[in-house]
């Protein structure tokens, strides 16, 4: 009788632990979820553009064309910087209202 008491508590006590880890778990990825929907929504909102992820990528890659354009500027190619500022300003202008 002991024996079965005793696993019987100890199935309840790991049970206990793994549900109060997942539930943990569980918060922090929910709390990471809303903080970056939010992050997105206000983004989007403080630009003017749609919250897609069509959107959220064309923007990440018109950045990377204005970071191209920059460095050229500094190696002093002036033709090549030319081109990708024009390039990242298109896609830029193309997607924020």
């Amino acid at each position: 009788m002991q024996v079965e008491g005793f696993f019987e508590w100890l199935g309840q006590a790991l049970g206990s632990v793994i549900r109060f880890i997942v539930d943990a778990l569980s918060g922090l990825f929910n709390l990471l979820s809303h903080a970056g929907s939010n992050f997105v929504e206000g983004l989007s909102r403080t630009l003017g553009m749609d919250a897609s992820i069509i959107s959220i990528i064309a923007l990440i890659l018109g950045l990377m064309l204005l970071w191209s354009a920059i460095r050229a500027f500094m190696n002093a190619s002036i033709i090549m910087g030319i081109i990708w500022l024009v390039l990242g300003l298109w896609l830029l202008s193309w997607i924020i209202h």
